[in-house]
């Protein structure tokens, strides 16, 4: 395995504040990547999976049968547009290699703030602006993020990197 490459399930085994009755939603889940070892960690918690594409969740829902999980509840939604989740009700929100998507950013971060609890976690992971590798149109830099972050009052508690293309930002409400 590339040790330099992003892995889901060994960076969220190392996030220590994880409790496993939390609550969280992977925004962008696409087929899994980090929904399936966050709803492991979250055994008795539950995971919102978030996406705009139907065959995404499709296909993460045939993973969460076969593997017999049952704390993931799928959600068709855009972010930028606003998910029918409540207020104040999520403990960490996941953005992984979606900002860069995303055409309205603070937006869909003012979204991730109104569903956060107080307190709660925002864990962003993005692709490092490399000339060979990600996104080439609207990769947002680490320092863009953070910027945009703290616009909204997120308050940055780590930065790093995650391999050699990736940078992780954990802010808190």
């Amino acid at each position: 395995m590339m040790p330099d490459f992003l892995n889901p399930k060994e960076t969220i085994d190392s996030l220590s504040f994880l409790k496993e009755n939390m609550i969280a939603m992977d925004i962008g889940s696409g087929s899994g990547g980090w929904t399936i070892p966050l709803s492991r960690k979250l055994e008795n918690g539950k995971v919102y999976a978030i996406d705009i594409k139907g065959e995404a969740l499709s296909a993460l829902r045939s993973k969460l049968d076969n593997e017999r999980i049952y704390n993931v509840e799928l959600m068709l939604a855009d972010i930028e547009k606003g998910v029918k989740i409540q207020d104040n009700k999520i403990d960490l929100a996941i953005l992984s290699n979606i900002l860069f998507e995303l055409s309205d950013k603070k937006k869909a971060l003012e979204e991730v703030r109104r569903i956060l609890k107080q307190g709660g976690y925002l864990f962003i992971v993005d692709w490092k602006k490399l000339s060979n590798v990600g996104p080439k149109e609207h990769a947002i830099s680490r320092e863009e993020t953070k910027t945009l972050a703290n616009e909204l009052n997120f308050k940055l508690e780590k930065d790093f990197d995650l391999g050699y293309y990736h940078f992780a930002l954990i802010f808190r409400k």
